[in-house]
């Protein structure tokens, strides 16, 4: 006999099926007198009623903008050319680019290097070290002058500084990373955004949604906690508790790693959004197990070949998925959405959450939702690993398929009129960026932390966990690393450039502040001090900057929506 929540499900299965069946909506289900509320139909402080964030992996704000807007523009490249007007970026000045504090250097040995322009036939380069404490290192207290000795990384072959650890001293400009300057162009960006907390990838995707790292309980481990002479992904607080620092898998995730398994406490974004019905989902490239890639591969191995990096790149990587690390929001199983209708919703009745998804999907579930017509509040992206961006496996051209592809989908929706995209990274890889910022959140472990000196990173008296009872907790230390951040909406500044001071954690902010009535998350999170995204927004006109189509190749503009763009597949 079926369990008491299979069969609630099944009921509610089939009355959404029935409703649009019979020509009805989500907007006609009612589930213990609740309304299926959708988004359009929600109070918000701004016009925005959909919000999108693309959660890319892995790039510095010097790494993809240090010379926007000036291209080098040679024969055979995509060409830019900036558009009258267009502001310049706090990127890489001349002495930077020619007097280089990491090419002076000594300790940075056959390393040292000035910043170099890498073309798009290097495009796939070596995946960086971008761990807690070697980024702080490599910024030596602020002189931002030892990534090659602690981030750098090379790969063999190619020209400047490629084949060694000088590599990390490597940028892209608009004749390879053209979307995006072209975004940048026509919409708004920051050159003040940088990651919460020093660190790779997990952290960064807690802070989006989260705005914390405090609270890690271990279900599994093979770990101690860091030293410098062992590598490990989590410290002891100092309140009987661990903080996060590096990469670690979610718990009982069926594609997590048997041996090391962590889960968070506190609450995420997904967790205040349920508690007001407001409909939002995490949309994952591979998430979908049941699929089947074309080159055979299923489950969690599901795999997609990339012609730059030339080979197959696993879709799904478990420990980029913000919500799997708590209880309230995960999907262990990737079970699948009971219906279409149900995508982006909790749909409950008796105290039972029937749709056994729980706002975790495959990207294909988003455009499946849009085109029955109920695009969700909030949405978090992450496309299929080989289009993420991270290098060591993806890449800036594999990133920018992906990309375009989404947002030429979305501007053709009816609700774009109402909807912002995000355009945002997780952390910075170890690239070289030279903006430093000075520490708001100190953190004194005596291994983990090096910024400063031996066990220093900042001064004062650091935030709270979600456990330690108000207590201040090790391992948060931050602003972290310089990153992008791109707003692409009606309603974003045309051609702007924010110096406003934001960070992961502003993500988290704005939603609060645009459907929660600005309530916080609370337990010591960065949202209650997170700088707000609204410079970079003019909501005082009728939100009329003009949808922008880009080739998914090239990158430059088109004259008109590209053949297909209406009905995007994804992985």
């Amino acid at each position: 006999m079926r369990n008491k929540t299979s069969m609630l499900a099944g009921l509610v299965a089939a009355s959404a099926l029935t409703l649009a069946a019979c020509g009805g909506s989500s907007s006609d289900l009612l589930i213990n007198g609740t309304p299926y509320v959708q988004a359009t139909a929600l109070p918000t402080v701004t016009p925005i009623k959909h919000l999108v964030v693309i959660y890319d992996e892995n790039v510095s704000f010097d790494h993809y903008f240090g010379t926007y807007p000036v291209a080098t523009n040679p024969a055979g490249e995509p060409a830019f050319t900036a558009l009258p007007g267009t502001p310049g970026v706090d990127g890489l000045t001349s002495a930077l680019l020619t007097n280089n504090p990491n090419a002076s250097n000594p300790k940075n040995g056959a390393g040292a290097a000035n910043p170099f322009r890498l073309d798009r036939t290097q495009a796939f380069t070596a995946d960086q070290n971008h761990a807690y404490t070697a980024e702080q290192q490599a910024y030596d207290g602020g002189a931002a002058d030892l990534f090659p000795l602690y981030t750098g990384r090379g790969t063999a072959g190619g020209s400047g500084a490629f084949g060694t650890s000088g590599q990390v001293m490597g940028y892209f400009d608009g004749n390879t990373v053209t979307a995006l300057w072209n975004y940048a162009q026509h919409y708004a960006m920051s050159d003040n955004a940088y990651t919460n907390t020093y660190g790779p990838s997990t952290p960064g995707a807690l802070e989006a949604v989260s705005g914390q790292t405090g609270g890690m309980q271990i279900i599994a481990t093979t770990k101690q906690p860091f030293t410098l002479a062992a590598y490990s992904y989590y410290i002891a607080d100092g309140q009987g508790g661990f903080t996060m620092i590096n990469d670690v898998d979610p718990g009982y995730d069926s594609c997590s790693s048997a041996t090391d398994q962590v889960m968070m406490s506190g609450k995420n974004i997904g967790d205040l959004l349920n508690a007001k019905n407001i409909s939002w989902g995490g949309f994952m490239g591979g998430f979908d197990l049941s699929t089947t890639n074309s080159n055979g591969s299923t489950g969690c191995k599901r795999s997609t070949y990339s012609a730059t990096v030339a080979q197959n790149v696993t879709d799904y990587i478990p420990h980029h998925n913000w919500f799997q690390y708590y209880k309230s929001t995960s999907n262990p199983t990737h079970a699948r959405p009971s219906t279409t209708l149900a995508i982006g919703h909790t749909l409950e009745l008796d105290d039972y959450t029937v749709d056994p998804a729980n706002h975790q999907y495959g990207l294909n579930d988003f455009v499946a939702a849009l085109k029955a017509g109920d695009f969700p509040a909030v949405s978090y992206i992450k496309m299929p690993a080989y289009q993420d961006g991270h290098a060591g496996y993806s890449d800036p051209l594999d990133e920018q398929d992906g990309v375009v592809k989404l947002i030429n989908f979305l501007e053709q929706q009816p609700d774009w009129s109402s909807t912002a995209v995000v355009v945002a990274w997780d952390d910075s890889d170890g690239w070289y960026d030279h903006k430093f910022t000075s520490v708001t959140n100190p953190s004194s472990d005596a291994q983990a932390d090096q910024l400063d000196g031996s066990g220093v990173c900042g001064s004062g008296t650091p935030l709270p966990g979600p456990d330690s009872n108000g207590q201040p907790v090790n391992g948060r230390c931050g602003p972290g690393t310089r990153i992008p951040f791109i707003v692409i909406s009606p309603w974003a500044r045309i051609n702007y450039v924010s110096h406003v001071q934001i960070d992961q954690a502003s993500i988290v902010r704005f939603i609060e502040d645009n459907w929660l009535g600005g309530e916080r998350l609370g337990g010591g999170s960065f949202d209650a001090t997170a700088g707000s995204l609204m410079d970079l927004f003019d909501f005082s006109g009728k939100g009329n900057a003009p949808a922008v189509y880009l080739d998914p190749v090239q990158g430059t503009v088109l004259s008109a929506p590209p053949s297909g763009s209406d009905s995007p597949s994804f992985l």
